[in-house]
């Protein structure tokens, strides 16, 4: 009895020191409190009841740079008391050694680690993508480091390098056939077969032995054999037990984030736009992308716990910047005793000027260095030599804000303008009105028919735009699109056009408009050609093999693609017309704002519009209807619902009207 609740007792106190590290990873890692939750959980039973592991726990965490993979598993081994047995791997091949042989394998690192065998211990794989085995074409990648991890995450049991024990045997082997054909007077003590450190150190890990390098290296041949021919007798000895190990798998899968991952100079895009794209990725999404760098059985060693890190959300850099903040006005107080306050317009800037999306936390803090490090120092040095004393209540306080072209310091009556690396927002002021005006009336023609279509705004609609020279709409995405989905997204992309031929005239349309047409073109042409919506519904394309089966006549389809974009163009320029008011409501929010939000977009427009989130047309509403439906035939006579399920099992293809309406 008491052997049960002292047990009872023992898993109760873990389990509380796992709450107690997730609260304490909380407070130092923002905007991850979900994937803190979702990490202890996947640890709670290895942690809390070691003796009933049989195999490695493994744990994946995928994500963009600098969101905090590296960062979370570090510390947590800190908290969990597993720093002196914790190893951190760069599967990349550069770090712990590399280029030294014992390097080159994951059991060379364990060995030389404070993780015993059969004892738990945590392993960390940082940049597991670039351990990648396949390449596009699914031809086998050479690998050279690293072999045996695929054995360690199917159960833990490492098997000993032969290899290298032939190669000792080879080198005593040709050590001994030297020293027969040198000449007597020869110093046949140099050509003596000695291990070096690094082979002792293997065969201390591999034959498992307890003594020291000094005493292995001294061995002579014959020893060395006899080592050998007892460590093959004794097979049952062979493999080495990590099966107790907790396994971190982390990395960036690129394939998951498509053309997210590589927008490295996005810094126009809304935190939490792309947090909520991120944020919507699963299991299924990690597999896919697994699949391209790993060959199947290899991405089954990884397991089914995948945690995929969102992009961090505009509060999570709020946060940080913060933090950030007051880290470096104590700093500052500590070396030359002024208080410094950084008003809220400080941290605005730092935000607008040092957070790309994609990029995770990295760019932001070489930002806060940036701005801070410096600002701060000159902003302290300028006060007092304006008679700011450290330690006096009236004198101490200096004011910090900030604008577009700077930092400004306030001391008393005084201001003082501190140049700040603010190139961004330098970037974003649009000092040219005509060229506001078109980029407000395109962009604006895009939102507004968007939002009449679909029913909801779009995520942002920016002018103010650092990245490129332009403007841009963010668009909810879908997982399926209709028809009447695909049509209104081509009329969405001609808006833009329709918007400048309204209001500026033919002759003064912009250039502009040319990716909005190519992708009007494209959609068009994938309706017709590819998906069956319109007169054929057979595929047609460009073949580039003779085993190819594909109708090849795209001729025939040019003349429809022409006539479906005139037609959604004529739409859009009908709806914006109709609408004139509320587009001139978004121009002027666009020219005055540089942006508009969804909640903005239906205060200053006035239209029912809903939240920018993925839904679907109601196929669920028109299955309710059709199954009424077919319960009311079923009164009929049978002849009739017999002729009515054969033609609707054979539905014929209507042409496309023209002009094409809905």
């Amino acid at each position: 009895m008491n052997e049960s609740n002292d047990l009872r007792a023992q898993l109760a106190q873990r389990n509380r020191q796992l709450q107690d590290v997730a609260a304490q990873l909380k407070t130092e890692l923002f905007g991850i409190d979900a994937i803190i939750d979702r990490v202890i959980d996947s640890v709670r039973a290895w942690y809390v009841l070691p003796e009933l592991v049989s195999r490695p726990v493994i744990v994946c965490l995928w994500g963009l740079t600098g969101t905090g993979k590296t960062q979370l598993v570090r510390r947590l081994t800190q908290l969990l008391g597993f720093y002196d047995r914790f190893v951190e791997v760069q599967m990349d091949g550069f770090s712990n050694g590399a280029g030294m042989r014992g390097a080159q394998s994951i059991s060379g690192m364990l060995g030389r680690s404070g993780i015993r065998e059969g004892e738990p211990g945590i392993l960390a794989l940082d940049e597991f993508q670039r351990f990648r085995t396949i390449n596009a074409k699914r031809d086998e990648v050479r690998v050279e480091r690293y072999q045996d991890v695929w054995a360690l995450l199917s159960d833990g049991k490492l098997p000993p390098s032969l290899s290298l024990l032939v190669d000792i045997e080879s080198s005593i082997a040709e050590a001994a056939f030297d020293a027969e054909r040198v000449d007597a007077d020869a110093d046949a003590a140099k050509l003596r077969f000695k291990l070096r450190s690094w082979e002792a150190q293997e065969l201390q890990r591999t034959l498992k032995l307890d003594m020291p390098l000094m005493e292995i290296m001294a061995w002579t041949p014959d020893e060395v054999q006899a080592r050998l021919r007892a460590f093959r007798d004794g097979q049952q000895q062979w493999e080495t037990d990590y099966s107790r190990l907790l396994v971190f798998v982390c990395g960036n899968l690129d394939e998951m984030y498509e053309d997210l991952a590589t927008s490295v100079d996005d810094c126009d895009s809304d935190a939490d736009t792309f947090h909520a794209v991120t944020g919507k990725l699963s299991v299924i999404d990690v597999k896919q992308a697994l699949n391209k760098r790993f060959k199947p059985e290899q991405v089954a060693r990884l397991g089914n716990e995948h945690v995929v890190y969102p992009s961090l959300s505009r509060r999570a850099y709020e946060q940080l910047i913060e933090q950030g903040c007051d880290r470096y006005a104590r700093e500052t107080e500590a070396r030359c005793g002024l208080r410094f306050d950084l008003t809220v317009s400080v941290r605005e800037q730092i935000y607008a000027n040092a957070v790309f999306p994609a990029q995770g936390t990295r760019p932001l803090f070489s930002s806060l260095h940036a701005i801070l490090g410096a600002g701060l120092s000159k902003a302290a040095l300028w006060a007092i030599e304006r008679g700011a004393q450290a330690g006096t209540e009236a004198g101490a306080d200096v004011r910090l804000t900030a604008d577009a072209r700077g930092l400004i310091a306030h001391w008393r009556d005084e201001s003082h303008a501190i140049a700040a690396p603010f190139e961004i927002s330098r970037l974003r002021q649009r000092s040219n009105a005509d060229f506001r005006a078109l980029l407000a009336v395109h962009e604006a023609g895009h939102g507004l028919v968007h939002a009449l279509l679909f029913g909801r705004a779009p995520r942002e609609i920016k002018i103010h735009v650092a990245s490129f020279e332009g403007g841009y709409n963010a668009y909810t995405s879908r997982k399926v699109w209709s028809r009447r989905n695909l049509l209104d997204s081509i009329c969405t992309s001609l808006a833009g056009r329709a918007a400048e031929l309204l209001v500026f005239g033919p002759d003064m349309s912009s250039s502009g408009a040319e990716s909005d047409l190519r992708k009007a073109t494209e959609k068009a042409a994938r309706m017709l050609r590819h998906l069956g919506h319109g007169p054929r519904i057979g595929r047609s394309d460009v073949c580039t093999s003779s085993e190819d089966n594909l109708c090849t006549d795209v001729e025939a389809s040019n003349a429809p693609i022409e006539t479906l974009l005139q037609a959604e163009h004529a739409r859009a320029t009908g709806l914006i017309e109709t609408h004139r008011g509320e587009l001139l409501a978004l121009v002027d929010e666009l020219i005055a704002e540089g942006q508009v939000t969804p909640a903005r977009f239906a205060a200053v427009t006035g239209l029912p519009v809903g939240t920018p989130e993925e839904t679907l047309d109601p196929y669920a509403e028109r299955l309710a209807a059709f199954r009424t439906a077919a319960w009311a035939r079923t009164r009929r006579h049978p002849s009739e619902v017999r002729l009515d399920h054969a033609t609707a099992a054979l539905p014929l293809p209507a042409p496309l009207p023209a002009p094409l309406l809905r």
